[in-house]
């Protein structure tokens, strides 16, 4: 059975890993510059494919596509019911290619396997749920003034939406904006990460199955210092949703001033996990290490930050050492793999120069194995660094990689502190049976989202997002709207008011 499987694999990443194009207005195209650059597998570091180059010339074949279907094409005029049913059709296509998504995603981000079937079982999920969503939750308010005046507001989409993704779960990530975009009308032109290519062009290729009138969806592949750049500066592109590095949505927010753009930015994290002396020591245990070395620690809401109360540190520090050398790190195509090597070399390096940079700052490092067998891939091991401060660099600066800050504390003052002294404020978790306390600690920590005695469990409804400099605004559930969609208010005079007649004798 084992071996089937993994012969089923094997022909799907041979199947669907040729040289990526662009999709743009219903057809997949080459740059006009001929360019294209190389894609690798983290786990070996050999080479995938090949990637078209997207730069300014497909980012405006691509938005002028993109503004044609809205403006003139059927997907603006379109009735809500027929839109959605699209929408549902992608879904029931993403749930075809499930076992061949999962794979390729794991084939090309180094992702455990184990994760990326759940991952892209949760982005068709994520259609239907904005089918409903709009159905459902998308509806204005009205308000009269006695007999005179009634005044009600309606929800209309904003245009062209330019949508930037990351490269960690990619498939999952594009299909958190793509679907609201395109459930409330807009059309879109997405800019994938040229780290994690494949699926994003799966992606194009379920919707072109879809059927999607041309134009509606578009994907340039290139890097963000030119087709980003291109996408973002594009005077026709209403709205941009980025997620990615606290610098770069910096850079984003900058040249999108001149064209006056709406954005939503989800950045960086550095999350404090806050586990005080009376909480279930092994459920606070699992989410600890669940929270930061799922995803091979490259999550924006990781628990990247442990404070841990004095009177329990020992017993949970030991604990975590034993957990570290534990975790399955390996092949991210085996079941059993709970770490797998990071997206790329230069990411890898990175990593590596913050544990560097620990030592040299006096820290202590501790380490799971990577087997010698996969020393070729870009393998980080599960690590703790302790005998650390709150000021030093790694528990300031956003490392994204599966490493935890081992911190201690002795207040409930004290720890709040020390958990908002950090330029971020994307996530926060507390574990404690003190619910009181709980609360006061949820609502003291300096965070766009909060969880008390759980792990990163998300809720569609709910919004998603960070304070500091973890983003602005948020996105999910019907706040998605408010970015989505241009709220315009209609006043309807019921009756002759006095109107003032400047000028009339």
């Amino acid at each position: 059975m084992a071996q089937r499987v993994e012969e089923m694999r094997n022909q799907v990443i041979r199947q669907h890993t040729k040289d990526i194009k662009h999709y743009i207005n219903g057809n997949f195209v080459d740059a006009e510059s001929e360019k294209s650059f190389e894609n690798t597998n983290p786990f070996t570091n050999e080479r995938i494919n090949r990637v078209s180059e997207g730069d300014k010339p497909e980012i405006d074949r691509a938005v002028a596509a993109a503004k044609e279907a809205f403006q003139q094409g059927p997907w603006g005029k379109m009735k809500v019911s027929e839109r959605l049913s699209y929408i549902h059709k992608i879904a029931d296509v993403i749930d075809e290619h499930i076992e061949e998504i999962a794979p390729l995603e794991s084939y090309d981000t180094g992702l455990p396997i184990s994760q990326t079937k759940k991952m892209v079982a949760r982005a068709a999920h994520n259609f239907r749920f904005y089918a409903e969503m709009v159905n459902s939750r998308m509806v204005g308010e009205a308000y009269q003034v006695d007999d005179e005046f009634l005044n009600y507001t309606i929800h209309k989409p904003v245009g062209v939406a330019g949508l930037i993704t990351p490269w960690n779960a990619p498939f999952m990530l594009e299909t958190w904006k793509i679907a609201p975009a395109l459930a409330t009308g807009n059309t879109v032109v997405l800019k994938p990460a040229e780290w994690s290519p494949l699926t994003a062009n799966r992606l194009a290729e379920i919707i072109d199955q879809a059927g999607l009138p041309e134009g509606v969806f578009n994907v340039v592949h290139g890097f963000g210092e030119t087709a980003g750049a291109a996408l973002v500066a594009h005077p026709d592109v209403q709205l941009i949703s980025f997620t990615g590095e606290t610098a770069t949505g910096s850079e984003i927010i900058k040249n999108g001033a001149d064209t006056l753009k709406r954005v939503s930015m989800e950045l960086g994290g550095k999350s404090p996990i806050i586990v005080f002396d009376d909480a279930d020591f092994d459920r606070a245990l699992d989410a600890c290490t669940w929270g930061i070395f799922s995803f091979n620690g490259e999550r924006c809401t990781a628990n990247s930050r442990l404070f841990i109360h004095e009177n329990i540190q020992e017993r949970f520090i030991e604990a975590l050492k034993e957990r570290v050398q534990n975790i399955v790190v390996g092949d991210p195509m085996d079941e059993g793999t709970q770490v797998g090597p990071l997206i790329h070399r230069t990411h890898y390096e990175n990593v590596k120069r913050y544990l560097e940079i620990a030592k040299e700052e006096g820290a202590e490092i501790v380490s799971g194995h990577v087997p010698e067998a996969y020393r070729r891939g870009n393998f980080v091991p599960p690590t703790l660094i302790l005998n650390i401060t709150n000021d030093k660099t790694a528990a300031q600066e956003e490392i994204f990689g599966p490493v935890l800050t081992v911190m201690t504390f002795r207040e409930e003052e004290e720890v709040i502190e020390v958990a908002n002294d950090v330029k971020y404020g994307l996530a926060g978790y507390v574990w404690t049976k003190d619910i009181q306390r709980a609360h006061r600690v949820a609502q003291a920590v300096d965070s766009g989202m909060f969880w008390i005695n759980s792990q990163n469990v998300r809720d569609l409804r709910t919004p998603f997002g960070g304070s500091k400099a973890s983003g602005i605004g948020r996105e999910g559930g019907h706040y998605a709207f408010d970015f989505y969609t241009e709220t315009q208010i209609i006043h309807v005079a019921l009756g002759e008011h006095r109107i003032p007649q400047f000028g009339k004798k």
